[in-house]
This record gives C-alpha cells, structure tokens and sequence, in this order.
C-alpha cells in the first residue's frame, strides 16, 4: 500500500542523471554537437565573455567542425551574439534575440552604469553634468562618422578624452585609466554602442565600438521568468542558491522566478531542486533521455558549464578546487570525463597543450582525453592562449 509520504515525495534525480543531462543540454558529447556559434551559445543561455578567448573555446568545444571565422561572423558581421554584461554583473555572449530578456531581468537600473560614470567622473576630474554629456555626444558623432573606433581612436579624434583620472583611489584594486574609459561603459551599458571587432586577433580585449540600437526594455518580471526557464531549461534541476546565484538576484526575485516558470520540485543530494513541468515529467530512463555515449571534453578557463552552478560537488571533487580555481572562485581550464572534472589543461608557450588528471579515469578516458587534445590543438593552431585569471593548477601546467 502507497503511504501519503510517498505521495507527496518528490522524485529523486541521482547525480548521474544530472551528468546525463548535462553532456546532452551542454552540447559536450560529441553527438550532442551542433553546427553553429549561435546554437552553442543558446544551449547554455550565454558563453563566458570576460576573458575574449573564453567565447570562442567554449563554442568550439560544442561544434562539430569548430573555426574561429563562424565566431567571428555571428559577433562583428551578422550580429546575432550580443556581448553584453547581464548575469552577477558579468560580460557574456548570448544570442541576440535573449540579450534583451537578460539585460531587463538582471539591469537593476537602466540608468545606473551612467549615474556612476558621471559621479566617478565628477569626484575624480571635476566633470559635471554637463560637461559630460558633451562628451558622449561627441564619442558618438565621431563613431557614427568613422563606422567603428578603438578608444585609442577616439582620443585621437577628441583630446579631451586623454585626461588621466584615479579610479577607486585607496582601494587595492586602484588604477589610472583615461576618462573615454567609463563613459564608453556606460554607453555600452545603455545598448548605444557596442563592442565590435577587436583590434588584435580573437584573444584580444582591445575592442573597437561602434553605434547601436538600445536593447528593447522588458518588464521586468517577464524578463525574470523567461531568464529563469531558459536557466532551468539547460541546467535543471537547479537549486533555488543555484539560480540565485548564476544570476545575481535577491533570494524575493528568484523565488518569484521559480514560481513564474512553474518549475517542479525534484530531491537532489543537496536539497530540493527543481525542473520544468515538461522536464519533470520524462522519465531520465526514457527514450527520449538516452544515455549518452562516454565522452571527454577540454573546457576553457569560466566555461558556463564549469561555473553553472552555485553547488558544484555532483560534478566536481571538493578536494580539487584549490588547484582549479583562483582566490576569486575562478575556474581554470578544465578537462572532463563523463560529466565530471577531473584535470586540468593548459597550452604552453610552444602551443603544445599539457594536461594532468586529478584521478586515474582509465584507458578508455585516457584515450578519448588525447583525442580533444588534438582537436583543440588543431583548432588553436599558431594562436597561443593565457586566461585571464590565472589558477595554481593551469600555471604550473603552462610553465
């Protein structure tokens, strides 16, 4: 006979149905690959984009013929990956059509990048108002005349741009910077410029800007909900820190997110943990959720994979951060076998690519571990590649 407990119980997804579904939603069985940069970029809602390279390593590591000219076109000649910062603040790289859905669900403030460029600009360089706006009027006429314009560009066209301020005086992360830098920011932050291509090969973070559109506005709860159902879409099941987390939200916001989407509760090793009505429904043993075939997979220092998720041991050995990440909880390369971490990569100076495993997988991963390695040789070629942030485990393997 069926208790009432069991009844109300919800259904338990073991942490290996998690690395099932996370090799065939995060397109890293090779036969989950897709064809094209945006596909990649929609199947994990948006790719990494604070450190350049990290884009175009985690689209190749989910294309079924990876080339950098594809990457490039879909982001500086047809457009349909946005770079924008949304989620906790960070830069990313969405599909187009979702950057107005991300901008709205996680901009505080439209205006707030803007009120803080004028206020910095003002305690640092005396600048007021109006003085201020005269120079985005500027920057703007000169980028409408020119096409595009790295910031060294436009301080040749505008002198008044050179002046040197002190940012964040006092503080250990103090710099000096010219005063273009946190008016193209804010500009950018509005959607009326955006970062195009860069002056430099594709690992390089020295963008040229060029007009654009303003994001439409969504209100901001649909945005919320709709930003939260792709999320569990691709990741679930979720916890509620894991959503609130990934998109920097309040605990309120993300709760109403959650209730928004009608997402199902599901019991997790850490928790409650939830999934989509339609997810929630399929059995993880039916046919329409095989079981992927074994695979590994070479991922770039903050792949969305890798920092999907607020609590990360069902896929990651607690006794491995130190080595994997920096003091700021930045992931390093990553090497993965059947949907768990357990190395790390990094290229040398001569390009060749050193590994090492944090626990012995076996022959067979062994074997599939140098098969990646050689696809992404081969799609590095001459380029050599440093993360932006640097963690113990991938220095010592680029030394």
């Amino acid at each position: 006979m069926t208790t009432p407990l069991e009844i109300t119980r919800p259904p338990r997804i073991t942490p290996a149905q998690r690395r099932a579904r996370l090799a065939r939603r995060q397109l890293l069985a090779a036969r989950a690959r897709v064809d094209s940069p945006e596909e990649a970029a929609t199947a994990v809602v948006g790719l990494h984009a604070t450190d350049p390279a990290t884009v175009f390593l985690a689209a190749a590591a989910r294309l079924t013929s990876p080339d950098v000219a594809s990457v490039e076109r879909a982001l500086y000649e047809d457009v349909t990956l946005a770079r924008i910062r949304c989620m906790r603040r960070t830069m990313f790289v969405l599909p187009a059509h979702l950057a107005p859905v991300a901008h709205s669900a996680t901009a505080k403030n439209t205006h707030s990048h803007r009120a803080d460029a004028v206020q910095r600009l003002r305690d640092a360089a005396g600048w007021d108002e109006t003085r201020y706006a005269a120079a985005e009027r500027d920057i703007l006429t000169v980028l409408t005349a020119l096409g595009a314009a790295s910031a060294a560009e436009l301080v040749a066209e505008l002198p008044a741009l050179r002046v040197q301020i002190t940012t964040f005086p006092g503080k250990s992360y103090q710099s000096r910077q010219r005063v273009c830098a946190p008016i193209l920011g804010a500009l950018a932050a509005d959607g009326r410029i955006r970062r195009s291509r860069p002056a430099g090969s594709w690992t390089s973070a020295q963008f040229r800007w060029a007009p654009s559109t303003p994001l439409p506005e969504v209100p901001a709860q649909e945005a919320k909900a709709a930003l939260a159902r792709r999320y569990l879409a691709a990741y679930g099941p979720v916890t509620a820190d894991d959503l609130k987390w990934w998109t920097g939200w309040s605990l309120t916001d993300t709760r109403k997110a959650l209730a928004a989407t009608g997402a199902e509760a599901v019991a997790l090793d850490e928790g409650t943990g939830y999934l989509l009505p339609e997810d929630a429904e399929r059995s993880p043993e039916s046919e329409s959720e095989p079981e992927p075939e074994p695979w590994a997979a070479l991922l770039p220092s903050l792949d969305p994979t890798a920092m999907g998720w607020r609590h990360r041991d069902w896929y990651l050995d607690p006794d491995h951060v130190p080595a994997l990440f920096d003091r700021n909880g930045n992931i390093g390369p990553t090497v993965w076998w059947n949907g768990r971490i357990i190395g790390a990569w990094a290229q040398r100076s001569d390009g060749h690519i050193n590994h090492r495993l944090l626990t012995d997988p076996g022959r067979q991963a062994r074997t599939a571990i140098e098969s990646e390695i050689h696809r992404l040789t081969e799609f590095l070629g001459t380029t050599r590649i440093t993360p932006c942030y640097r963690t113990p485990l991938e220095r010592q393997l680029a030394a």
